[in-house]
């Protein structure tokens, strides 16, 4: 495979996730009545998802600088399948719930909405960063895929960090039926 079609189907994926997450923020797309309830254990879920996330990318991080590459690898497929979970578990959350807000009253609230922004804008521009890093991984080209890891690594780092803050200074005002 060229290189020109893998940029193309990073590309793609890149796109069609944006869109989708943009469209299911939209709620024009209808949500089951009533929504299930598992739905609202999702964010909790989606914050156990990034914490795990962010502690594979540690020990990750941590036995390619012992040089084990083969462990290395394999805990990055996993903080991938990890991150791919949290995905489908995002969408679904974004799409059936109800929106909930950060009150502007609160005295963190301009921290929030920083952490948030960066957070989303972040997570989205590091979408393609990740996919290019494990295809140049997984073809052993190690000089480009060093050359990724520079910024696709700490981006998702910040990105699975920030997903937990996020959901600790929002979860006090979900107001989810009991």
């Amino acid at each position: 495979m060229t290189d020109k079609i893998v940029f193309r189907i990073v590309a793609g994926i890149t796109v069609f996730v944006c869109i989708v997450v943009f469209i299911l923020s939209l709620k024009i797309i209808p949500v089951p009545n009533p929504i299930p309830s598992f739905v609202y254990s999702l964010p909790k879920l989606n914050a156990i998802l990034n914490a795990t996330c962010t502690l594979l990318l540690l020990f990750s991080f941590y036995q390619i600088k012992q040089r084990n590459i083969s462990l290395h690898k394999a805990l990055n497929l996993s903080a991938f399948g990890v991150s791919s979970l949290f995905l489908v578990s995002y969408i679904t959350y974004h799409w059936m719930a109800p929106a909930t807000s950060f009150p502007k009253e609160n005295s963190l609230y301009y921290v929030y909405i920083f952490i948030l922004l960066t957070h989303i804008v972040l997570a989205a521009a590091v979408l393609p960063l990740i996919l290019l890093s494990f295809y140049r991984g997984l073809q052993n080209d190690v000089a480009r895929h060093r050359k990724l890891v520079r910024y696709s690594f700490p981006i998702w780092l910040y990105v699975t960090t920030t997903g937990v803050i996020v959901y600790l200074m929002i979860s006090p005002y979900y107001n989810f039926p009991q």
